[in-house]
């Protein structure tokens, strides 16, 4: 384990704080199981302080009142400072929650400073409108930003997470109340700093680490917050919409699970190139990402020559220290997870899925938290392996015979988050495409991303989209300013 000192507290208008009753929890690391630190128990006195923090500093204007230029400039900082820190931010991710640290260092932090970035750059090039009125009208059409905006964010890409929400949350003028999640707080407690390093000023970016019901539900259900987003369980986000309506009718913007499917046609332009990127998808990151390709569904005429390539590829896999640039798969995130992915694979075998690779816990000499990838054949659409996520290295392969099987199929999912057609034919990959109802379709690769596009889902998926420019009508208001016009010529 390195030798590292963590500081738990809580952000509250520019300063570490304790919770309020001094109360903490353990963070541990799934990497070996040992404690890293004790971070602040913010409840609800914790998050009324965060809340007032930030109202104060969205009414006297000292954030919202810049100019779009000098907030960019603040921004465009705050992405130099991770980067800056990029090792120590790596390092902290790879603790807390288990990812691999070359994927943490290359991945997360370079993606969390882009998006601040990016946000910076775009909040002085957005204009407003004026609507084509007659000429005894002028109708301007402006945004404004909407004041305190709450987020909460899971633990599975922590400061991807929290840049996602917070950078056009910040860029458009907005105060924020930051809950991590309590599996993995400690990179936004530290983003907070930065960003009062870079000039963000006091009071505009608080963070209130943790738990769930006890900082996460004051949160959504305060009714000083004028808007909550959340990423995380389609369970919980349900939970913030009926607490955003009990309150006061807040904004809710969710971003939640799925079961994304991964469809290899037949006539796949490039079958190792499609194995590689199902392995690699479902695999990375442990398969705790909400859009992880977890059903795999293989054209029947090919099905045995793909299983035998994936086969191949899964040794690669195999979970290994984190801490060690070579590793491409790390640790859970904690016990409970682990006992969550183990219990779906028991699940799996017991409804006569085929087991064809892993199923087991591994390293457990090194007290960490760690699942063999999983491979299982002979899924069909009412196990529960292919209908409920299971947040873990899991693939679940099921077979097809045509285009109108597979949709149908695929569509079956409560969730719609994203999915995938591998073909040559161009016309059965705009028609499958067209008929699959999720918010982001890929086709013959998977997960190949920018910031430039949207992401979010159909159905139980989620409310609204992250990312693009599409994220700022998330955290503002849009205003229409009717004036008469009275023409003396």
């Amino acid at each position: 384990m390195v030798n590292q000192q963590f500081d738990g507290r809580a952000w509250i208008n520019g300063e570490r704080v304790d919770a309020r009753d001094r109360a903490t929890f353990d963070c541990i690391s799934p990497v070996d199981g040992r404690l890293l630190t004790t971070v602040a128990r913010c409840q609800q006195a914790d998050v009324d302080a965060a809340v007032a923090a930030a109202r104060a500093a969205f009414e006297d204007r000292r954030w919202s009142g810049m100019a779009p230029a000098a907030r960019k400039r603040v921004l465009i900082k705050f992405a130099d400072q991770l980067l800056v820190h990029a090792d120590e931010l790596a390092l902290m991710e790879t603790l807390d929650m288990g990812k691999p640290i070359r994927y943490a260092r290359a991945v997360d932090v370079n993606s969390a400073a882009n998006c601040i970035r990016w946000y910076g750059e775009a909040v002085d090039k957005i204009y407003d409108e004026i609507a084509p009125t007659a000429s005894t009208a002028l109708a301007l059409i402006t945004r404004e930003p909407m004041g305190v905006i709450g987020v909460i964010v899971p633990w599975n890409y922590p400061m991807i997470m929290a840049a996602w929400k917070i950078a056009p949350a910040l860029a458009a003028g907005n105060s924020v109340v930051l809950k991590p999640s309590e599996k993995s707080p400690l990179t936004a407690l530290r983003l907070a700093e930065l960003a009062l390093e870079a000039g963000l000023p006091p009071g505009v970016l608080n963070v209130v680490p943790g738990y769930g019901v006890e900082a996460g539900s004051p949160l959504a259900l305060h009714m000083d917050v004028d808007c909550i987003a959340f990423t995380g369980s389609t369970r919980v986000g349900k939970q913030i919409h009926v607490m955003a309506g009990q309150s006061n009718l807040k904004r809710a913007w969710t971003e939640l699970g799925g079961k994304s499917p991964n469809i290899v046609f037949a006539d796949c332009p490039d079958l190792d190139k499609a194995v590689e990127a199902a392995v690699g998808s479902i695999f990375f990151n442990q398969g705790e990402s909400c859009n992880a390709p977890s059903r795999l569904y293989v054209e029947a005429g090919i099905q045995d020559r793909f299983l035998e390539k994936a086969l191949a590829l899964a040794p690669r896999y195999a979970p290994a220290n984190p801490l060690d640039s070579a590793t491409v798969m790390g640790a859970i995130v904690d016990r409970t997870q682990m006992d969550t992915v183990l219990r779906y694979v028991d699940t799996g075998k017991a409804e006569g899925a085929s087991l064809l690779y892993g199923g087991e816990q591994a390293l457990t000499q090194t007290g960490g938290f760690y699942v063999q990838p999983t491979i299982f054949a002979g899924v069909t659409s009412g196990m529960a392996i292919a209908r409920e996520e299971i947040f873990g290295p899991v693939l679940s392969v099921l077979s097809f015979t045509d285009a109108a099987d597979v949709v149908r199929q695929a569509n079956q999912s409560v969730y719609g988050l994203q999915a995938a057609v591998w073909t040559r034919d161009i016309n059965k990959a705009h028609g499958v495409a067209r008929a699959l109802r999720a918010g982001t379709v890929h086709v013959n690769q998977y997960d190949e991303d920018d910031i430039t596009v949207p992401f979010g889902g159909y159905k139980q998926s989620g409310v609204g989209r992250d990312k693009s420019l599409h994220a700022f009508d998330k955290y503002t208001e849009t205003k229409t300013t009717w004036i008469r016009i009275d023409s003396p010529v």
